[in-house]
């Protein structure tokens, strides 16, 4: 990742090559969304067990997804940097740990209460859910027309 950001901050054409390339793909995104928007459906009723699973397995593709996911790496090395004293009493591996756990914490905690809070309001409301889409797949085409413009005009 420290490679890759070197080599994007030192090329200009890179820079804006790859934003032309993630600005058209979250609009092509924002289309898709707006012209096949999800349902939400009531879920199926199934044995305990097959519950169980099918809950690990959900929960496991939301950690893999997360775990891929680059915006923690570069959050540690844009932001963790600056809290870490190396002349502190304590090792910086320590510190490192200690910053990373609670940023898992509060994430952990932010992301479940929108998770819950997003189930029911949408299930309960199937026009909010329809709103979200509709808003989500829209915005998703403004922020690239406009990473477009910046890029290109500006």
């Amino acid at each position: 990742m420290a490679g890759l950001v070197v080599i994007v901050a030192s090329s200009p054409t890179v820079l804006t090559e790859l934003t032309v390339a993630g600005a058209g793909y979250l609009m092509w995104l924002g289309r898709g969304v707006l012209r096949q928007p999800t349902t939400l459906a009531a879920p199926a009723r199934t044995p305990d067990s097959s519950r169980n699973s099918s809950r690990w397995r959900i929960a496991l593709t939301g950690a893999g997804i997360s775990g891929l996911n680059p915006k923690a790496l570069l959050l540690y090395f844009a932001l963790f940097p600056q809290f870490i004293d190396s002349a502190a009493s304590w090792p910086v591996a320590a510190q490192t740990r200690l910053l990373g756990t609670l940023h898992m914490t509060a994430c952990a905690l932010v992301y479940l209460a929108v998770g819950i809070l997003a189930r029911t309001v949408l299930r309960t409301r199937p026009s909010a859910a329809r709103a979200v889409t509709r808003v989500s797949g829209a915005m998703m085409i403004v922020i690239g027309g406009f990473l477009l413009v910046e890029r290109l005009v500006g």
